[in-house]
């Protein structure tokens, strides 16, 4: 355990496999895992290791086929599914790659019929939302209009707004850069690196070196377990002695 942090989610001997006729596929067995409150976890492993199964494992969107998975101290592996949905909307904040905004709706209604899954009261919810918008760097002519109008960067912007505007304990990112080019990656990567340093854990998986530079751990999947683990400390940028170190460690994984 890291000293001095607590822990968010914890898996002890997670499992899970696919079965296609008589043959099992296993994805991982036996893998413990401690994640952190106020990390950028980033998680990395070669095509097919199994990165973004973990990942939806430790959120409830999937189910592990052995194990237990407490997150903010409720062991989600025993609930039902409605249970598990009820969780997923007060705790967890999702950015896929593909985006999914709802295209007849403008960029602030996605965000509120989002909010409208939590406590907040409408007149809250719209402060906040203009906060978030504020801090993706999302004008406000900007948030009247529909996805369809705009980039794919402020898309993923605005869908990182809808993520958090329920203030989740967790934000899980799988690939999110993945369909951007060079310019809008790097803004999308600014506002996570904005929102950790706001104390926002965020889980990601990617298989860009420059995006895991973002987080402050990298963990490696390889044969089913957490092969490897790398403490980056707090993303600054132009550090290269980070990126040397990031790059010895993927080297050690014959990444």
């Amino acid at each position: 355990m890291a000293i001095g942090k607590e822990i968010i989610i914890s898996a002890k001997n997670l499992k899970k496999s696919f079965h296609t006729g008589d043959t099992e596929q296993t994805i991982f067995e036996n893998l413990n895992l401690d994640l952190y409150k106020g990390d950028f976890t980033v998680i990395m492993g070669s095509s097919g290791a199994g990165k973004s199964t973990l990942m939806y494992s430790l959120s409830g969107m999937d189910r592990p086929t052995a194990g237990t998975i407490f997150f903010a101290g409720k062991e989600i592996t025993k609930c039902k599914d409605d249970q598990l949905a009820v969780f997923r909307r007060k705790n967890c904040g999702f950015v896929f790659q593909q985006i999914y905004l709802l295209e007849k709706m403008s960029l602030m209604d996605n965000v509120l019929t989002a909010g409208a899954l939590g406590d907040r009261d409408k007149k809250s919810m719209i402060k906040r939302a203009k906060e978030l918008f504020e801090l993706v760097n999302i004008p406000e002519i900007t948030q009247k209009k529909f996805s369809t109008q705009i980039s794919g960067g402020e898309a993923q912007r605005a869908g990182i707004v809808r993520a958090v505007i329920n203030d989740p304990k967790v934000v899980f990112a799988d690939e999110p850069t993945g369909a951007l080019n060079s310019n809008n990656s790097e803004a999308v990567l600014n506002v996570f690196t904005k929102l950790h340093k706001e104390g926002q854990s965020i889980i990601m998986v990617t298989h860009d070196k420059k995006t895991a530079l973002r987080g402050n751990r990298v963990l490696y999947v390889k044969d089913g377990q957490i092969y490897g683990d790398c403490n980056l400390g707090n993303y600054t940028q132009g550090n290269t002695e980070r990126e040397k170190k990031l790059d010895s460690f993927l080297a050690e994984m014959g990444w």
